[in-house]
Protein backbone atom coordinates (compact mmCIF):
# COMPACT_ATOMS: atom_id res chain seq x y z
CA UNK A 1 0.00 0.00 0.00
CA UNK A 2 1.16 3.62 -0.75
CA UNK A 3 1.16 6.20 1.79
CA UNK A 4 0.84 9.23 0.54
CA UNK A 5 3.63 11.82 1.54
CA UNK A 6 1.53 14.80 2.21
CA UNK A 7 0.03 14.20 5.99
CA UNK A 8 -3.36 14.87 6.16
CA UNK A 9 -3.24 16.28 9.94
CA UNK A 10 -4.78 19.22 10.66
CA UNK A 11 -6.09 19.32 6.81
CA UNK A 12 -10.13 20.58 6.72
CA UNK A 13 -12.85 17.79 6.00
CA UNK A 14 -13.36 20.07 3.00
CA UNK A 15 -9.59 19.79 1.95
CA UNK A 16 -9.94 15.97 2.59
CA UNK A 17 -12.85 15.30 0.66
CA UNK A 18 -11.81 17.20 -1.91
CA UNK A 19 -8.52 15.14 -1.87
CA UNK A 20 -10.27 11.76 -1.79
CA UNK A 21 -12.35 13.13 -4.98
CA UNK A 22 -9.35 14.24 -6.75
CA UNK A 23 -7.25 10.63 -5.57
CA UNK A 24 -4.69 12.43 -3.95
CA UNK A 25 -5.24 10.01 -0.93
CA UNK A 26 -7.36 6.47 -1.31
CA UNK A 27 -10.34 6.37 1.50
CA UNK A 28 -7.93 2.94 2.98
CA UNK A 29 -4.80 5.41 2.78
CA UNK A 30 -6.13 8.20 4.34
CA UNK A 31 -8.18 5.79 7.12
CA UNK A 32 -4.28 4.40 7.49
CA UNK A 33 -2.16 7.28 8.11
CA UNK A 34 -5.30 8.26 10.73
CA UNK A 35 -4.93 5.42 12.69
CA UNK A 36 -1.17 5.63 12.41
CA UNK A 37 -1.23 8.69 14.26
CA UNK A 38 -3.60 7.62 16.74
CA UNK A 39 -1.85 4.63 17.86
CA UNK A 40 1.61 6.94 17.83
CA UNK A 41 -0.15 9.96 19.46
CA UNK A 42 -3.10 8.72 21.53
CA UNK A 43 -2.01 6.70 24.44
CA UNK A 44 -0.94 9.46 26.68
CA UNK A 45 -3.57 12.26 25.22
CA UNK A 46 -6.42 9.16 25.87
CA UNK A 47 -9.09 11.16 23.36
CA UNK A 48 -10.40 7.83 21.14
CA UNK A 49 -11.16 5.62 24.22
CA UNK A 50 -13.24 3.35 21.73
CA UNK A 51 -11.40 2.11 19.15
CA UNK A 52 -13.42 0.86 15.54
CA UNK A 53 -10.19 0.25 13.09
CA UNK A 54 -10.96 -2.89 11.59
CA UNK A 55 -14.75 -2.04 11.18
CA UNK A 56 -13.19 1.06 9.68
CA UNK A 57 -11.33 -0.36 7.26
CA UNK A 58 -13.51 -2.57 5.56
CA UNK A 59 -15.43 0.67 5.41
CA UNK A 60 -12.60 2.45 4.02
CA UNK A 61 -11.85 -0.40 1.14
CA UNK A 62 -16.16 0.19 0.05
CA UNK A 63 -15.64 3.81 -0.08
CA UNK A 64 -12.47 3.40 -2.20
CA UNK A 65 -15.12 1.41 -4.52
CA UNK A 66 -17.82 4.18 -4.24
CA UNK A 67 -15.31 6.95 -5.08
CA UNK A 68 -14.56 5.11 -8.24
CA UNK A 69 -17.63 4.75 -9.05
CA UNK A 70 -18.36 8.24 -9.11
CA UNK A 71 -20.46 8.14 -5.47
CA UNK A 72 -20.47 11.98 -4.46
CA UNK A 73 -22.04 11.52 -1.27
CA UNK A 74 -20.56 14.29 0.98
CA UNK A 75 -18.90 12.72 3.19
CA UNK A 76 -17.04 9.41 1.49
CA UNK A 77 -14.30 8.20 3.04
CA UNK A 78 -14.16 10.98 5.63
CA UNK A 79 -12.60 8.99 8.89
CA UNK A 80 -14.59 10.64 11.98
CA UNK A 81 -15.45 10.04 15.41
CA UNK A 82 -18.26 10.88 17.64
CA UNK A 83 -18.93 11.61 21.16
CA UNK A 84 -18.85 8.15 23.45
CA UNK A 85 -22.34 9.30 24.63
CA UNK A 86 -23.98 8.53 20.89
CA UNK A 87 -25.10 5.43 20.44
CA UNK A 88 -22.99 3.28 17.16
CA UNK A 89 -24.55 -0.09 16.64
CA UNK A 90 -21.81 -3.00 18.55
CA UNK A 91 -19.78 -0.57 20.23
CA UNK A 92 -20.83 0.27 23.97
CA UNK A 93 -22.31 3.57 24.84
CA UNK A 94 -21.85 3.98 28.65
CA UNK A 95 -21.82 7.80 29.37
CA UNK A 96 -19.47 6.81 31.70
CA UNK A 97 -20.89 4.77 33.96
CA UNK A 98 -19.73 1.72 35.13
CA UNK A 99 -22.90 0.11 35.61
CA UNK A 100 -23.50 0.68 31.95
CA UNK A 101 -20.02 -1.20 31.01
CA UNK A 102 -21.71 -3.65 29.14
CA UNK A 103 -24.20 -1.34 27.66
CA UNK A 104 -23.93 -2.53 23.42
CA UNK A 105 -26.81 -0.64 21.57
CA UNK A 106 -27.94 -2.44 18.21
CA UNK A 107 -28.21 0.34 16.66
CA UNK A 108 -26.28 3.92 15.52
CA UNK A 109 -27.85 6.93 17.00
CA UNK A 110 -29.71 8.93 14.39
CA UNK A 111 -26.63 11.14 14.07
CA UNK A 112 -24.42 8.35 13.20
CA UNK A 113 -27.28 7.21 10.56
CA UNK A 114 -27.35 10.20 8.67
CA UNK A 115 -23.18 10.69 8.96
CA UNK A 116 -23.03 7.55 7.32
CA UNK A 117 -25.41 7.91 4.64
CA UNK A 118 -23.17 10.43 3.58
CA UNK A 119 -19.82 8.12 3.10
CA UNK A 120 -18.61 9.19 6.52
CA UNK A 121 -16.19 6.49 8.15
CA UNK A 122 -17.09 5.94 11.99
CA UNK A 123 -13.36 5.23 13.24
CA UNK A 124 -14.02 5.22 17.54
CA UNK A 125 -15.77 6.88 20.10
CA UNK A 126 -14.13 9.88 22.35
CA UNK A 127 -13.74 10.37 25.91
CA UNK A 128 -16.19 11.80 28.26
CA UNK A 129 -17.06 12.65 31.89
CA UNK A 130 -19.39 10.76 33.88
CA UNK A 131 -23.18 11.66 31.82
CA UNK A 132 -21.55 14.03 30.04
CA UNK A 133 -21.45 16.14 33.38
CA UNK A 134 -18.25 17.76 34.06
CA UNK A 135 -16.09 19.81 32.34
CA UNK A 136 -13.51 18.39 32.30
CA UNK A 137 -13.08 14.11 30.31
CA UNK A 138 -12.55 11.65 33.21
CA UNK A 139 -14.54 8.44 33.88
CA UNK A 140 -13.97 5.20 35.87
CA UNK A 141 -14.17 3.20 32.81
CA UNK A 142 -11.79 4.83 30.12
CA UNK A 143 -9.83 7.35 32.54
CA UNK A 144 -8.51 10.75 32.05
CA UNK A 145 -8.27 12.89 28.88
CA UNK A 146 -5.50 15.20 28.99
CA UNK A 147 -5.16 18.08 26.70
CA UNK A 148 -3.19 17.31 23.82
CA UNK A 149 -0.77 20.61 24.06
CA UNK A 150 -0.10 20.69 27.71
CA UNK A 151 -0.85 17.17 29.08
CA UNK A 152 -0.72 18.17 32.77
CA UNK A 153 -3.71 20.33 31.78
CA UNK A 154 -7.64 18.87 31.56
CA UNK A 155 -9.01 18.37 27.85
CA UNK A 156 -12.50 19.99 29.20
CA UNK A 157 -15.79 18.62 28.89
CA UNK A 158 -17.96 17.41 27.82
CA UNK A 159 -17.00 16.58 24.89
CA UNK A 160 -12.94 16.68 25.69
CA UNK A 161 -12.17 13.73 24.30
CA UNK A 162 -13.80 14.84 21.14
CA UNK A 163 -12.30 18.41 21.39
CA UNK A 164 -8.84 16.89 22.36
CA UNK A 165 -8.91 14.48 18.48
CA UNK A 166 -9.52 17.13 16.55
CA UNK A 167 -6.47 19.94 18.38
CA UNK A 168 -4.02 16.30 18.13
CA UNK A 169 -5.22 16.22 14.07
CA UNK A 170 -6.47 12.55 15.22
CA UNK A 171 -9.90 13.41 12.60
CA UNK A 172 -11.36 16.48 10.81
CA UNK A 173 -14.65 15.92 12.26
CA UNK A 174 -16.26 14.88 15.47
CA UNK A 175 -19.77 14.69 16.55
CA UNK A 176 -19.83 16.18 20.53
CA UNK A 177 -22.87 17.34 22.19
CA UNK A 178 -23.82 20.68 23.95
CA UNK A 179 -25.69 21.90 26.93
CA UNK A 180 -24.16 24.25 28.91
CA UNK A 181 -20.69 24.45 27.44
CA UNK A 182 -19.74 20.60 26.33
CA UNK A 183 -18.46 21.66 23.19
CA UNK A 184 -17.58 25.17 23.45
CA UNK A 185 -15.57 24.77 27.01
CA UNK A 186 -13.33 21.69 25.53
CA UNK A 187 -12.51 24.08 22.19
CA UNK A 188 -11.54 26.91 23.93
CA UNK A 189 -9.48 24.65 26.14
CA UNK A 190 -7.90 22.85 23.57
CA UNK A 191 -7.51 25.74 21.12
CA UNK A 192 -9.94 24.42 18.67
Amino acid sequence: MRISKVDPAYRSATQLIAALKRGEYSAVELLEQTIQRIERLDGRINAIVVRYFERARAAAEESDRSLKSGDDRPLLGLPITVKESFNVGGLPTTWGFPQARDFVPAEDAVVVQRLRSAGAIVIGKTNIPNGISDWQSFNAIYGTTNNPWDLSRSAGGSSGGSAAALASGFVPLEVGSDLRGSIRVPAHYCGV
